[in-house]
């Protein structure tokens, strides 16, 4: 899984306005039903690690994660490998910004370490990327009508659905302004985005032999951030169902012992 990325010249990532032209509004964002939606939604693992795949393959050159522990990949509700597999990629994970990576850095041996399943993904900034960590809850896929948030509320925040159309929206025009190349894309606030493609489909090989289309890569890809965004979403809409039901059964007995108490009194007249 772990080959040698196959695309080396990504442009630098900006998902947030600074990249995108000042003219336009807000890009159209593609409503996609993810496995994980709604309260009683879950994390797809075969998904998850074909994300992974995706992330490792044609995002890591220039996208770190900064804040997601590598071993997190081993829990339950997450992509769940391994523990030895995990060590294994742990240790194969390139490098690719030594700057942003120096507390990596062995200066007895002049080197830097191999990762351990204890680090945390490298960071990368040399491309002037933005961290992938918490992308996907850091951007709103959805707004309005009129400020409103109405379609927030019946459609979710759509981090992942944004993630999604921004890697599918690009049209194949292309300008160049101030000696920068940008890219048409549907998606993206104002149009165009500095960003060049980073998906084409059919960039990666899925062991589970799954669709490699554009379409399929950007949905396993904005799954997994999705995940690394919301690692233990599963686990708190588990207590929370839970925490739902017994404060529904204490309601029942509650009500129940009020009637108990209050049924002598109240079925008696007052004589004053």
């Amino acid at each position: 899984m772990l080959k040698k990325l196959s695309i080396a010249a990504l442009a630098a990532l900006s998902f947030s306005a600074g990249g995108a032209m000042a003219a336009g509004g807000a890009g159209h964002v593609e409503d996609i039903a993810f496995s994980f939606e709604g309260p009683f939604g879950k994390f797809d693992q075969n998904q998850l690690q074909r994300g992974l795949q995706v992330y490792t393959e044609a995002c890591s050159a220039c996208h770190g994660m900064k804040f997601v522990p590598l071993r997190t990949l081993a829990d339950e509700g997450g992509p769940h490998l391994p523990e030895d597999q995990v060590r294994a990629y742990a240790a194969q994970f390139p490098i690719n910004d030594e700057a942003s990576n120096m507390h990596l850095y062995d200066a007895e041996n002049d080197e830097f370490r191999a990762l351990k399943e204890t680090d945390f993904f490298p960071a990368n900034n040399s491309q002037g990327a933005p961290d992938l960590s918490l992308m996907a809850k850091a951007r709103a896929g959805f707004h309005g009508p009129q400020g409103t948030g109405i379609n927030q509320l019946l459609k979710g925040m759509g981090g992942p659905e944004y993630i999604y159309s921004v890697l599918t929206g690009y049209t194949g025009e292309e300008k160049v302004e101030a000696g920068t190349t940008f890219y048409e894309n549907t998606a993206f606030p104002g149009g165009w985005i500095s960003m060049a493609p980073p998906l084409y489909g059919e960039d990666v090989e899925f062991a589970d032999g799954h669709s490699n289309s554009l379409h399929h890569e950007a949905e396993d890809v904005s799954a997994f951030l999705m995940w690394t965004a919301e690692p233990k979403m599963m686990a708190r809409q588990r207590a929370g169902l839970t925490g739902v039901l017994f404060l529904s059964l204490l309601s029942v007995l509650l009500y129940l012992t009020n009637k108990k108490l209050w049924a002598p009194i109240k079925g008696k007249k007052l004589n004053l």
